[in-house]
């Protein structure tokens, strides 16, 4: 299993850091109790490294993320303009294979975005099999992804 102590991700010194960007960050409803830790860490993050601009919509799911971002980038007007966009979800499996279509979805979405939107989309949406699985990765034992997610966004080559 990867581990980020088994990677330079935390260590801010890669990157083109750009303190007055706009980081929108989209994040589901489902699972709330998950989501609303991953977005309160992210946030901390990004104010911690500078970022003075953050906006985030709520959709109802995972399934719904990659038309939102695609949806601002398409109507936001220059002041609004973002410099990276990182999806925010927890999706858990239960017991029919809903689970796997809701994650092969939003992991295509994502990749489009990536492919189509001239700013990245960072994939902060776990995808687990159970709920314990989902805490230890909003600062347990697997860190906190949302923290991660804001740093990998800063790091993707946002220029000034």
């Amino acid at each position: 299993m990867a581990e980020v102590t088994d990677s330079k991700l935390l260590h801010i010194d890669t990157g083109i850091l750009k303190k007055d960007a706009c980081i929108v960050l989209v994040k589901t409803e489902w699972n709330a109790r998950i989501t609303d830790q991953l977005e309160m860490g992210c946030i901390a993050e990004l104010e911690k490294l500078g970022v003075k601009k953050t906006v985030v919509i709520t959709v109802p799911g995972a399934f719904e993320i990659p038309f939102a971002i695609k949806n601002y980038y398409e109507t936001a007007g220059k002041k609004n303009k973002a410099d990276a966009f990182i999806a925010l979800g927890c999706v858990i499996k239960g017991d029919t294979p809903h689970f796997e279509y809701v994650c092969q979805a939003i992991t295509n979405g994502v990749l489009q975005l990536n492919l189509l939107l001239p700013v990245p989309t960072i994939f902060g949406v776990l995808t687990v099999n159970t709920e314990e699985q989902a805490i230890e990765r909003i600062g347990g034992k697997h860190g906190h992804k949302g923290e991660e997610a804001a740093i990998t966004a800063m790091k993707m080559g946002l220029t000034t």
